[in-house]
């Protein structure tokens, strides 16, 4: 019942003035909420808690969460952005003290983070997702249908030390670059994508000539010529337009490092489909090549983030 309500039962002259007012309230509160209609003719979710989406420290993550608060924002949910780090543990530390209920992250990485590097992830990233998902159910979590875009670990060199070594392929790299100097973020060393990956796979053991690096000094750093060999993310748009050679994975060491979100199970409890199926939205129409043409407007025209998210949402329709 209402105040107005409330006051009419005292005193019934005011409640004849103040129930022509309540009403005129409640056909505007119908119009936003009671109908299921939104102010702007969507349908409206139902109340449920704010929705926190973290976002990494690196551009793709950034621009990712953006792509997700806009179009939540534009459905009319309570949506903000927070700041988690470069690291999963920090992610997932946020997932556990609530601070964050969304993110976006990676299939075989996140797979491979929860079961302590067991070496499950597969290319295919169906055989991967399922493999995921009862880890995430167990904290409470849940994964939604992955997207076709695909952001790998990339190991580049400079076009003179391709051509100097004849580097074209990782296996290449394993021949002919035993003794170069490997520079990435410190997860290297765990990672079965990264050293565990290169000696395991391609018996290449780059443990003794590593530097660990925060992930946007890298690229600098092998320009320089610090180090040799860089890792970054296949999406990279620096890789083509700073001329660097990515060494092909001819063995088949990457898995299925696919976008897709992750969410806890409060959040799909209160808002079900009106809140899923906005991420399944967006996780239909986001391709590999979206991704790196997203992060060159980020890394190399310097874009702001929030302004490359909505440009993607408006040319498809989001």
């Amino acid at each position: 019942m209402t105040r107005h309500a409330i006051r009419a039962l005292v005193a019934l002259s005011a409640a004849l003035s103040l129930l022509a007012a309540a009403c005129g309230d409640d056909d505007d509160d119908t119009e936003a909420g009671d109908s299921g209609q939104a102010e702007d003719g969507g349908e409206a979710p139902p109340e449920g808690p704010a929705i926190s989406i973290g976002a990494q420290d690196f551009g793709e993550s950034a621009i990712l969460a953006e792509i997700y608060e806009q179009a939540l924002d534009v459905q009319g949910f309570e949506a903000d952005i927070q700041e988690v780090g470069g690291f999963r543990d920090l992610l997932f530390g946020a997932f556990d003290s609530g601070d964050v209920n969304l993110a976006p992250d990676y299939v075989a990485s996140q797979l491979e983070f929860l079961n302590e590097n067991a070496g499950e992830a597969t290319g295919d990233v169906d055989e991967t997702f399922d493999l995921l998902q009862p880890r995430l159910e167990d904290m409470d979590l849940v994964g939604l249908q992955p997207s076709e875009a695909v952001d790998t670990n990339a190991f580049v060199v400079t076009q003179e030390t391709a051509d100097e070594l004849g580097l074209e392929s990782l296996s290449d790299l394993a021949e002919n670059g035993a003794d170069l100097t490997l520079g990435a973020p410190q997860d290297c060393e765990t990672n079965p994508f990264c050293i565990p990956g290169l000696r395991d796979v391609y018996g290449l053991d780059m443990s003794s000539n590593f530097t660990p690096l925060d992930a946007g000094v890298v690229l600098t750093s092998l320009q320089e010529g610090a180090i040799d060999v860089g890792l970054l993310f296949s999406t990279d748009g620096r890789i083509a337009s700073e001329g660097l050679v990515l060494l092909e994975d001819d063995q088949d060491m990457l898995a299925a490092d696919n976008v897709f979100p992750v969410l806890s199970q409060e959040l799909v409890d209160a808002y079900g489909d009106d809140l899923t199926s906005v991420l399944d939205d967006i996780s239909a129409e986001l391709t590999t090549e979206d991704l790196t043409e997203l992060n060159r407007r980020f890394d190399v025209d310097r874009e702001d983030a929030d302004a490359i998210a909505e440009s993607w949402l408006t040319d498809h329709d989001l």
